[in-house]
């Protein structure tokens, strides 16, 4: 019988250990290939079943807020990896039905749980932000993050929370693939909703995936938080490097107005919840991700080399 065909529990042979990741995204996808190479098996639940071809992993289309089929997909696995999240826009009301859904699935069947985070629920601050800073966001989409860990840390089952900073690389979705890579690529004009010139940490998808991996196996992880591993430069300086990586006129840029956010806010939701999530004007955003890189032993990938895959 394929693995497809059985629950999680009934294709654990020997100690091959087995996992459940909802999503299917660049993190997700790239999670499942690390465990999947590392020769345990992986079931990807999504709406779509979407994800990455490999012997060892598993696609199934499920709806992750049906708490049922959730418990009966996780039955007999030892980890359960989260990185999906509702659209952007509906994190008030849709994150909290999502997070229930997979803390009752955590609690009745007993797996570790890992989960992605980013850094919203820290609110603004100055940094350098280490994981122990306060979840101290005032707005909507950063309560809803904040609560998501709160919820699962308070509730007693074995769970670590990975928060990444703003993707860039390979597959990621993000201001900065959206908005800028693209457009220096193709040279064309650069319209970026942040200060040019103030620093910035970004996560490469591929040090998220492997900070989530070291995560869960790592006894200390669990009940605290984590950061993913960042490379800290202005929008302007990453976009001048993928620009001469690939050989591409040196990019124009100018920052986005208030009143042009605003404007296509009336096109697409997206626009309208940009604001709360802009940092202080002029106040540099850095994340410490020393002790992921001490303790879990994951470091940031070079930024030229998180690039190159782009190009």
């Amino acid at each position: 019988m394929k693995f497809a065909d059985t629950k999680v529990a009934d294709t654990k042979v020997a100690d091959t250990k087995v996992h459940v990741i909802v999503g299917r995204g660049a993190t997700a996808s790239k999670t499942a290939l690390l465990l999947a190479e590392d020769g345990e098996r992986v079931r990807m639940i999504s709406r779509t079943g979407g994800g990455p071809e490999h012997p060892l992993i598993d696609k199934v289309a499920a709806d992750a807020t049906d708490t049922d089929r959730l418990t009966e997909l996780t039955e007999g696995a030892d980890t359960l990896f989260t990185t999906a999240a509702p659209p952007y826009h509906t994190w008030p009301e849709l994150f909290p039905i999502l997070s229930a859904s997979l803390l009752t699935a955590v609690k009745r069947t007993g797996v570790a749980y890992v989960m992605l985070g980013n850094l919203y629920a820290y609110g603004p601050v100055d940094g350098p932000i280490t994981p122990d800073f306060p979840l101290a966001a005032a707005g909507p989409k950063g309560r809803a993050r904040a609560r998501v860990w709160e919820e699962a840390a308070s509730s007693g089952v074995r769970v670590t929370e990975v928060r990444a900073g703003q993707f860039y690389g390979a597959g990621a979705f993000s201001v900065f693939s959206l908005m800028v890579q693209r457009h220096v690529l193709e040279g064309r004009l650069v319209l970026v909703p942040q200060e040019l010139d103030v620093p910035h940490s970004y996560t490469a998808i591929g040090d998220a995936a492997r900070t989530l991996v070291a995560a869960s196996r790592d006894d200390q992880a669990y009940g605290r938080a984590w950061h993913a591993p960042t490379s800290t430069l202005s929008v302007r300086e990453l976009a001048g490097r993928l620009a001469e990586l690939a050989g591409a006129p040196e990019p124009r840029m100018e920052e986005m107005t208030e009143r042009e956010r605003t404007l296509l806010a009336y096109t697409d939701p997206l626009w309208g919840e940009m604001h709360e999530v802009l940092t202080k004007p002029g106040h540099p955003f850095v994340v410490d991700y020393s002790e992921t890189e001490k303790i879990l032993g994951v470091s940031a990938t070079p930024v030229d080399d998180v690039l190159r895959e782009v190009i």
